[in-house]
């Protein structure tokens, strides 16, 4: 007769279920959190970069400093040296001759015609301003201004030319003479621009060249003496 004694069942295995639901709701969190960074990257990402950009130049920014003392001053002004603010030209006929107190011209005379183009440079020379010459006081700067000089006068050869030249039948063309008128058109030339106060304006140009820098060295009260 068959063993019909009843063999109970293997146990089924049970897993721990609490490891499983951490792990799942870590995952949520994360999940969500990730989600949420993409958005808000997305929804900010122009205000991101401003701030982003606003915190690195807090980090790298400099602070601009502007040194204003006296000797700073008079040091930024000294290395201007020789400003020429004005160049006066003018085209000018000259006339140059030679004379015999005996004999007429047409024997012994010599007579040159220039046509001259020549330029006259003025301005004034900052190389030897003196600290005294320089008065600080905060905002406010009191400077007395060297005089104005004449620092070239010179006949450009390129646009002179002799215009005409006459010489005597008993003598020889004289090679000092156009020289000689050459000269005389630079002392007339000269003549001229002080006549039509080539200093006065390099004077003035100075002033406003030197304002432009004290004002942008921070001064607000600028006097010249």
């Amino acid at each position: 007769m068959a063993n019909d004694s009843a063999v109970p069942p293997s146990p089924k295995s049970v897993r721990p279920r609490a490891p499983v639901v951490l792990a799942v709701g870590v995952g949520l969190f994360l999940g969500v959190i990730f989600v949420g960074s993409i958005g808000w990257l997305m929804l900010s990402r122009n205000s991101g970069r401003a701030l982003l950009s606003h915190m690195w130049s807090a980090v790298t920014g400099r602070t601009l400093t502007i040194d204003v003392s006296q000797p700073t001053v008079v040091d930024r002004i000294q290395r201007l040296q020789r400003l020429e603010t004005v160049i006066y030209t003018m085209d000018k006929i000259v006339t140059g001759a030679k004379e015999n107190p005996v004999l007429p011209n047409f024997l012994a005379g010599d007579r040159l015609l220039m046509l001259v183009h020549g330029e006259v440079v003025a301005g004034i020379d900052f190389s030897n301003l003196k600290p005294g010459d320089v008065t600080v006081d905060g905002k406010q700067i009191r400077l007395h201004l060297p005089p104005p000089q004449i620092f070239s006068t010179r006949i450009d050869s390129a646009k002179t030319r002799v215009y005409s030249r006459q010489t005597g039948l008993l003598v020889p063309t004289d090679p000092d003479l156009e020289t000689q008128v050459r000269q005389e058109a630079e002392r007339q030339l000269q003549e001229a621009a002080m006549a039509d106060g080539i200093l006065r304006n390099a004077q003035q140009n100075a002033a406003s060249t030197i304002k432009s820098l004290l004002q942008g060295l921070g001064f607000t009260n600028i006097e010249f003496e």
